[in-house]
């Protein structure tokens, strides 16, 4: 039986073009998703844990957060610490990694909003009217009002001005049991040992051990605002990816079942 020489050879050809094309394609694989390291402040936990698990779920790799007050993150980032991302709980901590060009300001975003609330151990917890006078002091029979440190830590600064705003301040300053972030004061209440606590209204509702007995006006403190923005020393590749997943309407559930108010 006679070979047909042209037909073998277009034949061998298109064998060969066809394992090429295999072995192009299993040895060059899509290219990996990079990590993201995010610094976040601490109030952001329960929402950005859950988007985070939608996020690698759908595909978009990992990340690593960093929770702690957005003062204590801000100053790890001065001193060098490597992350791609910044979530701050206000405007003033964001504004003083920008100051010193640690910011990537096209990226630069105000994200969500917030609100502060009056909160107590849920065992026995009887609303408080928040209002001009109202009588914390009396209400604190002597015990400490946990709060992140008013100094440093945006959720105290927020209440510190609402507080000075009602003119109550005075009465209990010296009753304050600083705490070094939002969940931290939370945690004081918690567990009993400060009666009562001021705290996001997010933070609130991710601890069944406290019920929110008071709301502060919104009016008596600047509005609450959590920028993002990608950092200037960014490696991550897919860090533009993940701020864009964070900033879209995917996202957008996981935070406002927390009580976030989602800004456009």
């Amino acid at each position: 039986m006679s070979i047909d020489r042209h037909s073998w050879t277009r034949r061998a050809a298109a064998s060969a073009a066809a394992a090429f094309l295999s072995l192009a394609s299993f040895s060059a694989p899509a290219a990996a998703k990079e990590k993201v390291t995010v610094f976040a402040a601490a109030s952001m936990k329960t929402a950005l844990d859950n988007a985070n698990k939608a996020w690698t779920t759908q595909g978009g790799g990992q990340v690593t957060v960093s929770y702690a007050a957005s003062s204590a993150l801000a100053k790890q980032i001065e001193s060098g610490a490597p992350a791609d991302i910044f979530i701050s709980a206000d405007l003033d901590w964001m504004n003083y990694v920008s100051d010193k060009k640690f910011v990537k300001e096209d990226t630069r975003f105000n994200w969500l909003g917030n609100r502060i609330v009056l909160v107590a151990a849920r065992d026995g917890a009887k609303q408080v009217d928040i209002r001009p006078g109202f009588d914390l002091a009396g209400l604190l029979k002597g015990g400490r009002l946990a709060m992140g440190a008013p100094s440093a830590v945006p959720a105290g600064k927020y209440g510190k001005a609402s507080l000075e705003r009602l003119g109550v301040w005075s009465s209990v300053e010296k009753s304050v049991a600083s705490a070094e972030s939002v969940r931290a004061a939370l945690a004081f209440v918690s567990r009993g040992e400060a009666p009562y606590g001021i705290v996001y209204q997010t933070d609130a509702a991710a601890d069944p051990g406290v019920a929110i007995v008071g709301t502060f006006p919104a009016d008596s403190h600047p509005p609450i605002i959590y920028p993002i923005a990608i950092l200037s020393e960014s490696k991550s590749r897919d860090a533009p990816a993940y701020l864009d997943y964070l900033k879209s309407d995917k996202a957008a559930p996981f935070f406002e079942k927390e009580g976030f108010a989602v800004l456009k």
